[in-house]
């Protein structure tokens, strides 16, 4: 099994559980609690959301926001986002983010529980595609899982990116990428990459989410082009 395969699978798992994907928000008080963090963040602008699952986070985006774009690659999930968000402002797009190019420059690009879904190899390409998306003074704004939650999961072993074994209410067994970043490495590895970031655990908490805001490198010379490494 390679990094395809193994996305593949992932996107075969939000797919087959698009019905099944809010039902912790419902019976988890830390989770609907969390949504409010965005209350508290620096969203504003043109906002890109990426992985926008089944739009949680969506309309909270939406009221701080002049225009939102949110993209996923399950249809699936998008129909049930689309459902919950009933706003002229909101434009839904079905993609792989591992292929798409945002079209356009964003005043902030925002994804939750998505960053740990990409495999540490494919890290370098995700966020120079983030950097490309921002427009001069935008901000990237994450949450997720940190390390924490890995004892509420089934981690495996032996595949190409760190993994978690995920069941379906109809017994249905898949593999998914799951990375458990640890807050002060990653704001250390975006800072290696010329980033400005700071990330912390989310107040209050106790599932061991954080939260981070991070800005792309300043443009290279003046010529409107991020100065991004290689890779």
């Amino acid at each position: 099994m390679d990094d395809d395969a193994l996305l593949a699978e992932q996107v075969a798992y939000y797919r087959a559980g698009a019905a099944e994907y809010d039902r912790p928000y419902a019976e988890r008080q830390e989770l609907r609690e969390l949504l409010t963090v965005v209350d508290e963040l620096p969203v504003g602008g043109d906002v890109l959301e990426l992985a926008c699952g089944t739009g949680q986070w969506t309309p909270r985006l939406a009221a701080r926001a002049r225009s939102v774009t949110a993209v996923d690659v399950a249809g699936e999930v998008l129909a049930l986002a689309r459902a919950r968000t009933a706003c002229p402002t909101v434009e839904f797009v079905q993609a792989d983010l591992f292929e798409w190019q945002p079209p356009r420059r964003y005043d902030t690009v925002f994804f939750a529980f998505w960053l740990s879904h990409v495999p540490p190899r494919r890290l370098p390409g995700f966020w120079n595609t983030v950097a490309a998306a921002l427009a001069p003074g935008g901000k990237a704004i994450f949450i997720d899982d940190g390390p924490a939650v890995a004892e509420e999961e089934e981690v495996l072993t032996g595949l190409p990116a760190p993994a978690a074994l995920r069941r379906l209410g109809d017994g249905s067994e898949y593999r998914i990428v799951k990375v458990f970043h640890d807050a002060r490495a990653l704001t250390d590895d975006l800072a290696a990459r010329g980033w400005s970031a700071r990330a912390r655990p989310v107040a209050g908490n106790v599932a061991g989410n954080y939260v981070g805001v991070a800005e792309p490198p300043p443009p290279d010379g003046g010529t409107g082009r991020r100065a991004l490494p290689p890779g």
